[in-house]
């Protein structure tokens, strides 16, 4: 059964799932994930991955400790009520970049408001990470880890691992994301040959394009990092391969360290 709890873990409020959780002396998870939606959604988004994901880890999904943490921005102005974002963007001048097939810049620039982002994004998972170790008599270090997220939340996750002073994740997921921040990416990219990084893109995206994605896969390729890149047909979405595929990376995740 799948049990969600509403938690604020530092300055973020998440989503918490711990499958195992309403079982009387049940074991403490094993490994932590912590997962990010993407521009415009709400802080609930990614809990229907989670969910397909306990579907797919079947009893293996009870040694997981899952969090999905909402974007500190309301985009309520927008007209969006519930919408969140982890720092603003110019979305026309997103959409002229798409259109005249120029991301040039918006690759290379880091987006006003992404630190702040990543140092909280950074607290949470520090602070998520502690209270895991606690409970299991482990280091935090030894805590096996996954982070990932869908679109601006996959671009943030790539950062809070490749800048972020967290523990290094085992698995990174990125469900159409794309470079930003770019010259200090690649100089910070070899930190993540220790990683298992999972990447996926539609062909057809019309948000953030293909080639972006391509972008992403050579800079982590050029690095030597532990990348399988999935694309597919179709939009600005995650497709059923995506999230079967990282099932099975996240039972890989089991057989790591420390693992019973």
């Amino acid at each position: 059964m799948i049990y969600p709890q509403q938690i604020r873990l530092g300055s973020l409020d998440c989503i918490s799932i711990e499958p195992q959780s309403a079982e009387p002396d049940a074991a403490p998870p094993e490994a932590l994930v912590v997962l990010c939606h993407g521009y415009g959604a709400p802080g609930t988004d990614m809990v229907g991955v989670v969910q397909e994901w306990i579907h797919l880890l079947g009893e293996s999904a009870k040694r997981f400790s899952f969090l999905c943490p909402a974007a500190p921005l309301s985009l309520a102005d927008l007209g969006l009520p519930s919408g969140r974002a982890w720092w603003a963007l110019n979305m026309a001048r997103m959409m002229e970049a798409v259109q005249a097939q120029r991301f040039e810049e918006l690759h290379t620039e880091t987006p006003p408001g992404l630190e702040s982002a990543r140092d909280q994004l950074t607290e949470t998972i520090n602070l998520a990470v502690e209270q895991l170790a606690q409970k299991l008599d482990r280091s935090n270090d030894e805590v096996p880890l996954a982070i990932g997220g869908f679109s601006q939340g996959a671009m943030l996750t790539m950062d809070t691992a490749l800048r972020g002073k967290i523990p290094q994740p085992d698995l990174l997921v990125q469900f159409s994301g794309t470079v930003i921040c770019q010259p200090e990416w690649e100089a910070a990219a070899e930190s993540l040959r220790q990683t298992k990084v999972f990447q996926s893109h539609g062909t057809v995206d019309p948000i953030l394009p293909f080639a972006s994605a391509e972008r992403l896969r050579d800079l982590l390729t050029a690095a030597d990092v532990d990348l399988k890149f999935h694309d597919f047909y179709g939009p600005h979405s995650i497709d059923g391969v995506s999230i079967e595929t990282t099932a099975m990376m996240l039972q890989q995740l089991l057989s790591g360290k420390n693992a019973a």
